[in-house]
């Protein structure tokens, strides 16, 4: 299904983590994998594991709230990779519960910004060029942001991904004469080794495999028509 093409995962390095299936389902269907990680070495381990096992894969290190970090590798990205992508996954983020508004942390609300609504604009903002022509975003909102929900002391994290969803439906909306889709997706909790860690084994989880093919399947041909779309999952 991918085969030929360029694929951008962020946020793959973490043992555990919804990233490692995305990263296998992707290169199951012959895409090439650009792995980007916070955590240089996290990203060459998860890029040598896949080429390992007969795919293609490269990692890169960067700090995706970083301006000029995020437009040097899309620029990197550009000059080792054929100048062309046709996906980007962006699931570089973090969860944490900021508690009752009036007692929270503002240090909690600017860091829930930066990792999941700051990284996913850098981010976009640098790819966007290399995927005009014909290439879809996928990005990673939460069910938190979706109609219904509360927030409750959890209003940072909210606010953040309810930043994505606007992001991506913008991004669909400026880039729809350019062929660049972008759509997102909203799971419950998912079945990561953080999130057992943290909620135990009874909780109501998404499978990582689900979250995987929802993804494959909106940066697919299959999706050709899909864009400002919000997928719940869960």
């Amino acid at each position: 299904m991918f085969s030929g093409s360029t694929v951008v995962l962020t946020g793959i390095g973490g043992d555990g983590q919804v990233g490692e299936v995305v990263a296998r389902a992707f290169a199951d269907q012959g895409a090439s994998l650009i792995l980007v990680d916070r955590q240089p070495d996290k990203a060459a381990a998860r890029a040598s594991e896949l080429v390992a096992a007969g795919h293609r894969a490269h990692g890169y290190g960067c700090d995706l709230a970083d301006e000029a970090a995020v437009a040097d590798l899309a620029m990197r990205v550009r000059r080792e990779h054929g100048g062309r992508v046709h996906a980007l996954v962006h699931m570089a983020g973090g969860f944490a519960m900021s508690g009752r508004v009036a007692e929270s942390s503002p240090e909690v609300w600017h860091k829930q910004l930066t990792i999941n609504l700051t990284t996913s604009y850098l981010t976009a903002r640098a790819f966007v060029p290399l995927l005009r022509g014909g290439g879809a975003i996928v990005f990673f909102a939460s069910q938190a942001a979706l109609p219904g929900a509360t927030g409750a002391e959890m209003a940072a994290y909210a606010a953040a991904k309810s930043g994505v969803v606007v992001l991506t439906r913008a991004i669909a909306s400026e880039e729809k004469g350019s062929g660049v889709r972008a759509n997102a997706v909203a799971p419950s909790s998912i079945r990561t080794r953080a999130n057992l860690k943290s909620m135990g084994e009874n909780a109501r989880y998404v499978e990582r495999e689900e979250v995987a093919a929802a993804v494959v399947f909106l940066c697919s041909e299959l999706a050709s028509a899909i864009t400002g779309q919000v997928l719940a999952l869960g």
